[in-house]
């Protein structure tokens, strides 16, 4: 069917579904844009409006405020003075007929260019009113990364692209080499939950870019510093963490009943990931979806820990009732882990040779867990004085949370340290050029001598290149006298960026 016609046939629907998502072309206003703005708006907006690279890539899970990032960056643009006409935005996950178009994004372009700009890309670029297309939610356009490298090569537009499937974004950077920007924006931070309660504003102790300064012990010090001087904020937001994680839905509307939350939760994030992110495989040949909700149950049960494949597959058998391989349930694994509502942490490699060891699994909120499960596991430290018997699990939960967080800091190696023959388990290992850092997460109300051996154990063996390791604890303790370990709070940890 000729583009002409196609669009004549879907002109009714689809024509003023567009127009409705640009309401700015009709001079009307951006519906209800919220004032809080998540720490990825300063890099977005401003790798936008650099010439850098053409395009930038906002990816994270479902429901972590991508959606609304863009809208606060068109906000700005427009409140700069850009013309209304030259921001096309496009909500794929709204337009179900894109399914009829062969190449969406290079012919609702050429729409956009007929019936809004009112000329070409090139007489466009040439008037100096090159276009900026803002694509929401682009994973499941087959071929989206060459349809917009197309549109990029033939006029000096700028792009704005959002997705919630790391490996369909990932995949992209090839045909897009050269011209993508990417920044990776996961649940709230604990300052951004501190600002969603109104309890204050806190400044990131990290820049955005640049990790030179993890490697000092000074930085580390100060960071403890930092959340000693703002102890109040810092235990009410993580309180507040505690309860009801880090989704901006679950912070931005206190008062609504937890149940109702999880259900929000389960349906949004969850099942959406699932039923739409996960459900087509190589080929469009489709994945079982029982086995991927059982898959994730795992998850949750373990996080935090580095289960070994025999679990996984004496645990899936019983449920499933088939005999599973490891091949298949490792696809699974890492499926997850693309749509970032998990991150695999995988055994450090040293001296050449690779570390056979399971991944650890780290959940990028507690709170699915305690959806999913429809279990509740307190991190807070005055509830958890209260509940003991939940310490065993809340210790995992706050080691999951620790990998998560510590992976989401870009371009920083994060990786866990297995027990070997003579040495001991380290939680976590960062590395930062060629030092290391070793991290151990002791969640508990009293730490002894004995939880510092690993740390130690590490530091003291000169081909590690780790000067000083760092030990997580529950409250605001000073865990060890020994000066080459920094004992800070989990919750300190949380407020580096």
């Amino acid at each position: 069917m000729a583009q002409l016609e196609l669009f004549k046939l879907l002109s009714k629907g689809l024509e003023r579904t567009l127009r409705d998502m640009n309401p700015w072309w009709q001079g009307d206003p951006i519906p209800a844009v919220p004032p809080i703005r998540r720490w990825a708006y300063e890099p977005v907006l401003g790798s936008l409006r650099s010439q850098l690279s053409p395009a930038v890539v906002l990816r994270g899970p479902r429901q972590v405020g991508k959606s609304t990032l863009l809208a606060q960056v068109i906000d700005s643009l427009l409140a700069e003075g850009i013309s209304p006409r030259r921001i096309f935005r496009v909500q794929f996950d709204d337009l179900p007929d894109l399914k009829r178009l062969s190449s969406p994004i290079t012919e609702l372009g050429q729409w956009y260019c007929d019936h809004i700009l009112g000329k070409s890309y090139a007489r466009a670029a040439a008037d100096g009113e090159a276009p900026c297309f803002v694509l929401d939610e682009v994973q499941n356009l087959p071929d989206w990364a060459p349809q917009l490298k197309h549109i990029l090569d033939i006029g000096k537009v700028r792009a704005l692209v959002t997705g919630s499937s790391a490996l369909r974004i990932q995949a992209g950077h090839d045909s897009l080499a050269g011209r993508l920007f990417t920044v990776e924006m996961g649940p709230l931070l604990l300052r951004e939950i501190a600002a969603f309660r109104g309890l204050g504003s806190l400044k990131p102790q990290l820049g955005f870019n640049g990790l030179g300064p993890l490697k000092e012990k000074e930085f580390w010090l100060e960071l403890r510093a930092f959340g000693e001087r703002h102890s109040e904020i810092r235990q009410t937001a993580f309180a507040a963490f505690s309860e009801r994680g880090a989704y901006p839905v679950a912070q931005a509307n206190p008062d609504e009943p937890w149940e109702r939350v999880a259900d929000v939760l389960e349906e949004t994030v969850i099942r959406r990931a699932i039923q739409h992110d996960l459900r087509m495989g190589p080929r469009g040949q489709k994945r079982d979806e029982a086995l991927l909700e059982e898959v994730f149950r795992l998850t949750c049960r373990y996080a935090g820990q580095a289960p070994r494949q025999a679990l996984y597959l004496d645990e899936l058998r019983r449920s499933q009732g088939a005999n599973l391989g490891w091949p298949r349930v490792l696809s699974y694994l890492r499926f997850l882990d693309g749509t970032l509502l998990l991150r695999l942490i995988k055994p450090l490699e040293l001296r050449l040779k690779r570390k056979q060891g399971a991944s650890k699994l780290c959940l990028c909120d507690h709170a699915l867990r305690a959806a999913w499960l429809q279990e509740q596991i307190p991190l807070d430290p005055p509830l958890l004085k209260q509940k003991p018997e939940l310490a065993n699990l809340a210790g995992h939960l706050a080691e999951s949370a620790t990998g998560y967080f510590l992976s989401s800091v870009p371009h920083l190696d994060v990786a866990h340290f297995p027990e070997r023959a003579a040495e001991r388990e380290v939680d976590f290992v960062v590395t930062i050029g060629d030092q290391r850092i070793p991290i151990e997460v002791k969640y508990r109300g009293r730490i002894t001598a004995e939880d510092v051996r690993g740390l130690q154990s590490f530091v003291e063996k000169p081909v590690y290149r780790a000067p000083f390791g760092l030990l997580l604890t529950r409250d605001d303790q000073q865990a060890t006298d020994d000066p080459r370990i920094i004992s800070l709070p989990l919750s300190t940890l949380l407020l580096m960026r």
